[in-house]
């Protein structure tokens, strides 16, 4: 694994005849036996000299004295004390994302909300978080490596380690690093699993005081996707779930894994992102299907995978906020010729999935239009009991020419 690094920004600071003041971007100090796969870079701080002279001197050339302030020895050393004390001071977590197999609308409650029924399951595109203890008792600090992601609590990273914070009672706080690769505004509950990843990190730095049951009950607090990756990675989710503007917790039934982990997928997402509260907006439960969601379950557990069980309630309201994306399915579906078992869309969008090829269509590759399109290939992913999601040794990556960057 490469080594991880902290995203600094270089401040620039006017010319000055103080030629001394300068900005020091500092290091990480590892003990001989730390593992070289955990270095990260320290915040930068600012490096102070200042000068003075000695007016008593009588000789032509002042004697100078050089007063030098360097925070982030100060700071090394309370890393050192750290890494001494704490059983644990750094650690790198897979935070996999998700795909729904079907999303089924059962109803909409007087109150607003729909009840709904969906297969979640896990899978092998994940985002990487690097944990490392800070010195500090004050504030967690979160670095990301792209643009547009916010680092402060808006992020339900440092939401959730507030939230772990105000259930258990500890002190501790944290520099964390947000290696992005799923995308957002995609319906793969990126933003979800990197929350219930940071309180998993949060309770092994701890010494694991919260059961995994309790740390999927707090979990509902952040978002309704959140309790979801609480599971072995496949589950069941039902109850009163979504309202056009509210999200409500769902019921998470674990479930055995209904498909093998050797079928892979393809995830294709274009720039566009669907807005899920104008998705929500436009459902109407007559355009929705009328299968009963625990039959979609017999069949996947009986026959595996195919188009019929694969429904999606969302779509056409989803096709209706972003008309593109419904043209691009039906193309994918075409151009696949039955290479595809099948085609469908994730959450309430923007990703198109197709299952049983990890190989996109030519034509995303030939036409100038899709030349920003996100693809992926991926496969289904679980986990064992009281231990957390691995990145597959031959993990699944984006591709290189079509993957846009900004999220």
């Amino acid at each position: 694994m490469a080594s991880s690094h902290f995203l600094c920004i270089n401040h620039a600071i006017p010319n000055s005849q103080n030629h001394f003041r300068t900005i020091h971007l500092p290091q990480f100090r590892t003990r001989p036996n730390a593992p070289s796969n955990l270095h990260f870079q320290r915040p930068c701080f600012l490096k102070l000299r200042a000068m003075a002279s000695d007016s008593s001197s009588t000789n032509s050339s002042r004697r100078k004295l050089e007063i030098v302030y360097d925070p982030d020895e100060r700071i090394n050393k309370l890393a050192d004390l750290i890494d001494e004390d704490a059983p644990i001071s750094r650690l790198n977590l897979f935070s996999p994302c998700k795909i729904n197999v079907f999303l089924r609308m059962t109803n909409k409650r007087e109150d607003g909300y729909h009840d709904l029924a969906s297969l979640f399951h896990v899978i092998s595109l994940g985002d990487t978080l690097k944990f490392s203890l800070s010195p500090s008792n004050i504030k967690d600090a979160l670095s990301t490596n792209v643009s547009g992601v916010p680092v402060d609590d808006r992020n339900l990273i440092i939401k959730a380690l507030n939230l772990y914070r105000k259930k258990t009672g500890t002190e501790k706080f944290f520099w964390i690093h947000l290696d992005k690769k799923v995308p957002t505004g995609a319906g793969l509950g990126g933003g979800s699993s990197n929350a219930a990843t940071a309180l998993w990190a949060a309770n092994q730095f701890s010494g694991c005081p919260a059961t995994e049951k309790e740390l999927q009950e707090w979990s509902s607090e952040i978002g309704s996707d959140v309790p979801f990756f609480f599971s072995q990675g496949a589950a069941y989710c039902t109850g009163r779930g979504i309202s056009i503007f509210v999200i409500s917790c769902f019921i998470v039934q674990n479930i055995p894994p209904l498909v093998s982990s050797e079928i892979p997928m393809v995830l294709i997402k274009p720039q566009e992102a669907c807005s899920t509260a104008e998705v929500y907006k436009r459902l109407r439960l007559d355009q929705t299907s009328n299968v009963d969601p625990s039959i979609l379950l017999e069949r996947i557990l009986s026959s595996g995978i195919s188009q019929d069980v694969c429904i999606n309630d969302l779509e056409p309201p989803a096709f209706e906020v972003l008309p593109s994306l419904k043209r691009l399915k039906q193309r994918i579906t075409a151009a696949g010729r039955g290479e595809y078992d099948a085609v469908f869309m994730s959450g309430s969008g923007s990703t198109i999935v197709g299952i049983g090829s990890p190989d996109p269509p030519q034509f995303l590759y030939d036409e100038d239009e899709y030349q920003d399109i996100f693809l992926s290939d991926a496969y289904f992913l679980t986990r064992e009991e009281n231990e957390w999601y691995k990145e597959p040794a031959s993990n699944p990556s984006a591709s290189h020419s079509l993957v846009s960057e900004s999220v």
